[in-house]
């Protein structure tokens, strides 16, 4: 069985707004699923028609990681367990990329296990955007598709003709992504270098570069509790800088993160909807990721090069 197989777009609870518009810009149905509750919290989701033979796709973001995570293993459990061609698990936020590498003693490397459960539960491929760290694709023995929402945003930059453009780095990780950007956009590039007292706590921070009269765009890939975003944004307003703009692909937006953010000289936040927005804000502005993920999934399936959907 090869391209015979049909293909079957399923979606997890916490992203079916997502494979909606996925859906629709492929030009399918989205297939039915369902979830039985037990009263002490446990689940079992279902699928509520035949994926016999199917190309199976499953998306689901791993925000609010573990019910999400869950979910998405028991779909591919159920999927291989009902006999599906392939399947997929379509992940446009990968949850637990932080904790790509032991930082310290005795922790975990939690992105490595989230690759083992999808890989034991029976996923044939993965399909992610904005990896928090590259080296996470080498974690899986399935292929993995590593989307940049980078197509998407640089578009939406060019069209509003920023003058005195600079592209900044949150911190010393983001180096290569505002690289990236700075090249494509032909623009300067600088760097702040920040220290943490803890986790999702910002110690100092300073820049490295000149961004005296300069419009700043800040590349980074998720934003959580926008402490260290709306830091660097204060530090370049008190440089001198005319006004700072963000560009981040996943908007978790935990705690404290909108009054941060709508109390920060920031002019304009543009994210992606891999994760759901839990209010509005004014600052912000969503730009969706339907089109590149529907565009992929048909390449995909139809066994065709991807290369295409990336600018860099």
């Amino acid at each position: 069985m090869s391209l015979t197989a049909p293909i079957k777009i399923f979606a997890g609870t916490g992203t079916k707004y997502l494979a909606e518009s996925i859906c629709e810009s492929y030009g399918v149905n989205l297939g039915k699923t369902s979830i039985q509750h037990f009263s002490d919290g446990e689940f079992q989701p279902a699928y509520d028609e035949t994926v016999r033979g199917a190309h199976v796709f499953i998306i689901q973001s791993t925000c609010q990681p573990t019910e999400n995570l869950l979910e998405l293993l028991l779909l591919i459990d159920a999927a291989k367990r009902a006999s599906a061609y392939k399947i997929v698990a379509v992940i446009p936020y990968f949850g637990f990329a932080r904790q790509d590498r032991k930082d310290r003693p005795r922790v975990s490397i939690g992105a490595k296990l989230m690759a083992d459960l999808l890989t034991t539960a029976g996923v044939s491929r993965i399909m992610t955007m904005d990896l928090h760290a590259d080296q996470i694709q080498g974690f899986f023995n399935v292929p993995v598709d590593h989307l940049y929402s980078s197509s998407i945003f640089l578009p939406y930059l060019r069209e509003k003709n920023i003058d005195n453009l600079t592209i900044a780095a949150p911190d010393m990780g983001g180096s290569k992504r505002a690289n990236a950007y700075s090249t494509y956009l032909n623009t300067p590039v600088v760097i702040s270098h920040k220290t943490r007292s803890g986790a999702n706590k910002v110690g100092d921070m300073r820049v490295i570069g000149d961004v005296k009269d300069r419009n700043v765009i800040i590349v980074d890939d998720m934003i959580d509790t926008a402490g260290t975003i709306t830091k660097a944004a204060e530090i370049m307003m008190n440089e001198g800088a005319k006004s700072v703009r963000v560009v981040a692909t996943h908007a978790i937006l935990s705690g404290p993160a909108h009054e941060r953010i709508t109390k920060s000289p920031i002019t304009e936040m543009i994210v992606t909807d891999t994760v759901p927005l839990k209010q509005k804000n004014d600052k912000i502005t969503v730009l969706s990721v339907a089109d590149i993920f529907a565009s992929t999934i048909k390449s995909v399936y139809n066994q065709r090069s991807i290369s295409s959907n990336f600018i860099f």
